[in-house]
């Protein structure tokens, strides 16, 4: 008899879901342009699904110059008003003003510590992903301590859309956590 592949109930059936759940979800991130991404990704996502944010990440994408922190560092006003008119991403002025904002600081870190990856891993222990025993969805956390020390850091900073849960979703899809439940496939 086959033995039956198990995932992570949250991720469902939806062939994106699935394949961003096998394939990034928990999966740890040292590059600085994919945290960047996640940043921008993760910062649209306040107060929706990340199904929808997953949905128009090629929409993301092209808006926000295929992720290029000094790209979009350097958006005008002009930009803003391109990227409140794009039907592939969010249109939320506050998220889109907070992406251009978010991607100056990113810049400034980067300067501080020589990168993003080792400021933002530098709050891990021994920068390694932590592994959290998840048996059941229910054990997953909405925030931890180390995700409200990153984002008072962070805001802090004047970064914004990116408090302590905006903040643990990032820690989970950049691998610094491992969420996976025990019996995942992914784990």
């Amino acid at each position: 008899m086959e033995k039956q592949v198990e995932r992570c109930g949250w991720c469902g059936t939806d062939p994106m879901y699935v394949k961003y759940h096998d394939e990034e979800w928990g999966k740890p991130v040292y590059d600085d342009q994919t945290m960047f991404e996640f940043l921008i990704l993760e910062g649209a996502q306040a107060g929706l699904s990340w199904i929808t944010i997953l949905k128009r990440r090629e929409g993301y994408k092209k808006a926000f110059a295929n992720f290029d922190v000094h790209k979009v560092a350097a958006f005008t006003e002009t930009d803003e008003e391109r990227l409140m008119n794009d039907p592939g991403i969010i249109r939320n002025k506050l998220k889109v003003k907070a992406a251009i904002t978010n991607a100056k600081l990113f810049i400034a870190i980067q300067k501080e510590f020589g990168s993003f990856s080792d400021y933002i891993w530098g709050f891990i222990p021994g920068k390694r992903p932590i592994m959290n025993k998840v048996v059941t969805l229910k054990d997953v956390p909405a925030r931890t301590e180390i995700s409200d020390a990153i984002s008072k850091d962070m805001k802090k900073r004047g970064f914004k859309f990116f408090g302590t849960t905006i903040c643990y979703a990032h820690m989970q899809a950049t691998g610094m956590v491992n969420d996976h439940i025990e019996t995942c496939i992914s784990r």
